[in-house]
C-alpha cells in the first residue's frame, strides 16, 4: 500500500505558464540578421554564377528578423535569383544545394507562391517540383510547421 506523505509540495507548480493563452514568441536577437548582400549577388548574377548567387542567398535568409523590410529585399532579390536561372539548370542547381538550404529555397518558393509576379508561378512550380524531388515530404512537412518564416 501507499504511504501518506501529506506532501504539499505539487501545489506550488504554476500550471497557468503551460497555458496556451499566454505563449510568447521566442524574442529574437536584437540586431538580427541582415539578409544577402544585394550588390554581392548581382555582381555574381552578372558574371553568370547563378547557383553561386543562390547558395549565397539561401545561406544568409534573415530567418530570425522580426523585421518586414529586411525579408521582403530578401525576398525579392532571391525571386531575382529563381527567375534568372533557366529551366535547364534547375535540375543542376537543387542537386548542388544542402538539405538546409532546400528547406530555405522551398520557403522561398511557398513565399513566392503569394505574392506572384508576370509569368513566375510556373517557374516556381518547375523549382517546386524539382526541390521536392531531392528534399521529399519531410521537406515540406519542415517548412509548413516551422516558424521561422522568410
Amino acid at each position: 500500500m501507499a504511504k501518506n506523505t501529506l506532501s504539499s509540495a505539487f501545489r506550488k507548480i504554476d500550471i497557468d505558464q503551460y497555458n496556451e493563452d499566454n505563449f510568447k514568441e521566442d524574442e529574437a536577437e536584437q540586431a538580427g540578421p541582415t539578409g544577402p548582400d544585394e550588390g554581392e549577388v548581382c555582381s555574381l548574377l552578372n558574371q553568370g554564377r547563378h547557383i553561386d548567387a543562390l547558395k549565397l542567398v539561401l545561406n544568409n535568409a534573415p530567418l530570425g528578423s522580426s523585421n518586414q523590410q529586411v525579408k521582403e529585399n530578401a525576398l525579392t532579390l532571391t525571386l531575382k535569383v529563381l527567375l534568372a536561372i533557366k529551366s535547364a539548370q534547375i535540375e543542376e542547381a537543387v542537386g548542388s544545394l544542402s538539405l538546409d538550404d532546400i528547406d530555405n529555397l522551398m520557403k522561398y518558393i511557398y513565399k513566392g507562391f503569394e505574392f506572384p509576379s508576370e509569368g513566375s508561378s510556373g517557374h516556381l512550380l518547375l523549382w517546386h517540383d524539382k526541390a521536392y524531388s531531392v528534399g521529399g515530404l519531410g521537406c515540406i512537412a519542415r517548412v509548413l510547421s516551422d516558424r521561422m518564416r522568410v
